[in-house]
């Protein structure tokens, strides 16, 4: 079972790219659960959101995971948020930030041994849809990193789930933005 856990802040579209990827991934016949866990939050508060995806059906829906994958959409989580709770050996990371990633790794030097991907995910979202919103990016970078699904076959599901929520220019905005953060991670 392939298990991702996002950190963000409410209003940052975690649980949408959480469930945006659990709508394309349902399309190839795998299982999938797309949820999120915070509470009576407001806009700005801490929040994870999670995905759980199996060719087997997933029994487990409880918040608990051993992550095969953490993304980070919010940079300043990185420093106030244990983002390696139940890590596996080989948990991978996926941060948004400004920093390089030897300036992130000098001010987290416990992040020195873990796989670890960076990227500006605010900055590309800023440039392509006009907004704070990180999570396309997001799902960009961890398409590049993970190879869970090719590029094009995942912008084109995902399409089709934004059709239903969005207007096209937005949508465009949206897979330029996919492109870029698949370009910029590393």
């Amino acid at each position: 079972m392939l298990q991702i856990r996002w950190h963000a802040r409410a209003g940052q579209g975690a649980v949408t790219g959480a469930k945006g990827l659990a709508d394309v991934v349902a399309t190839t016949g795998k299982e999938v659960q797309g949820f999120a866990v915070y509470g009576s939050a407001k806009r700005g508060a801490a929040m994870t959101a999670y995905n759980r995806i199996d060719s087997e059906p997933i029994l487990n829906h409880e918040k608990f995971m051993e992550p095969d994958y953490v993304l980070v959409i919010d940079p300043g989580l990185t420093f106030i948020t244990d983002i390696t709770e139940n890590e596996k050996e080989d948990t991978t990371y996926i941060i948004t930030t400004h920093l390089s990633r030897e300036e992130l790794l000098e001010k987290k030097p416990n992040l020195a041994d873990k796989k670890l991907y960076t990227l500006n995910c605010i900055k590309i979202a800023m440039d392509t849809i006009k907004r704070p919103i990180p999570n396309t990016p997001m799902l960009g970078a961890l398409m590049k990193v993970s190879g869970m699904l090719e590029l094009e076959f995942f912008k084109s599901t995902f399409k089709e789930v934004l059709g239903k929520k969005m207007p096209q220019a937005l949508i465009d905005a949206n897979m330029l933005a996919i492109d870029q953060a698949y370009e910029q991670v590393k």
